[in-house]
């Protein structure tokens, strides 16, 4: 039991990193119907930006962990949605009222540049980090086990739940979530009644790069290690975890991460961890066979 409690705290710490990501998926699915396939290397690149800022910030005297954490999150966040803005401008816009693929093709080609510019640029060895937030609870002990809830554990979990409670008001509560809502149902007439389609699209790509930063943060602190091919990887799996939950939905991307996340840490413990993602896809199938619009996801009407 001890031990099934320790996999299942691992799995829902695993789980909101995924489910971090996934929420910029989803939100550029929703308004344009489109996958950014380059988001899972602007997370790496959010991961990148915040290892440089710790480094730079202890060079300059910034002992303070708090502060420091702060400000990391602050660079991070503002220079990665440089890197989302940049996407949007130069990967989509231009190719928006093409044919499908060409966006998909122009973003996978995006991804690309942007792991080899990270690669030339911090080289191809893994990055470390020491910790930076250490301690953590024992919630049960026993002799032959002890169930551990590091504080970096409590922070990666608090901080998806925080996020994804203020990115659901600002969608449902604020003038761009109104903005948003309206492109997701029709780009043309959303234009027509005088939305600035543009300005709430490379929006919705700046506030998906933020939380992509933020999710690099999160694996930084949690794994200690970052290289520039963590992107694709993670991506894979967030995307996985958006169209299991129901891409479009954000509390279906993050439960879509959760479950991910503890699919594939079970799954590891229990069994052979080298089908762990044979695992986890297996399921994102039968859920779709059954659900095809994922688990909270909502069926697509055709316009006509």
């Amino acid at each position: 039991m001890e031990y099934f409690l320790q996999q299942l705290i691992n799995g829902l710490t695993l789980g909101s990193i995924y489910g971090l990501i996934a929420i910029g998926y989803t939100m550029v699915y929703g308004i344009i119907g489109m996958i950014n396939f380059a988001h899972g290397d602007v997370f790496m690149v959010g991961g990148f930006i915040a290892l440089i800022a710790f480094l730079a910030l202890v060079a300059i005297g910034v002992s303070a962990i708090p502060l420091a954490l702060f400000l990391v999150l602050l660079i991070a966040m503002g220079l990665t949605a440089l890197y989302g803005w940049t996407v949007e401008r130069f990967a989509y816009r231009p190719l928006r009222h093409s044919f499908r693929l060409a966006p998909l093709i122009s973003a996978i080609g995006m991804s690309i540049v942007l792991q080899n510019y990270v690669q030339i640029v911090q080289g191809a060895r893994v990055k470390p980090l020491p910790p930076l937030v250490e301690g953590g609870h024992t919630l049960i002990a026993s002799e032959d086990f002890a169930v551990q809830l590091s504080n970096v554990q409590i922070i990666v979990v608090t901080t998806t739940l925080l996020l994804l409670a203020i990115f659901s008001w600002l969608v449902a509560r604020t003038r761009l979530g109104r903005d948003m809502r309206a492109c997701e149902q029709d780009l043309k007439m959303a234009s027509l009644v005088g939305i600035n389609i543009d300005r709430t699209i490379s929006l919705t790509f700046v506030i998906g790069a933020s939380l992509a930063a933020v999710a690099g943060i999160m694996y930084l602190l949690y794994y200690g290690v970052v290289d520039f091919h963590i992107g694709f990887v993670a991506g894979v799996k967030a995307f996985t975890a958006a169209v299991l939950g129901g891409i479009g939905s954000l509390p279906g991307a993050v439960l879509g991460g959760l479950l991910i996340g503890l699919i594939e840490t079970f799954w590891s413990a229990y069994f052979s961890i080298e089908y762990k993602d044979v695992a986890a896809f297996s399921v994102l199938i039968i859920v779709l066979i059954f659900l095809p619009s994922g688990i909270l996801g909502r069926p697509e009407v055709e316009k006509v």
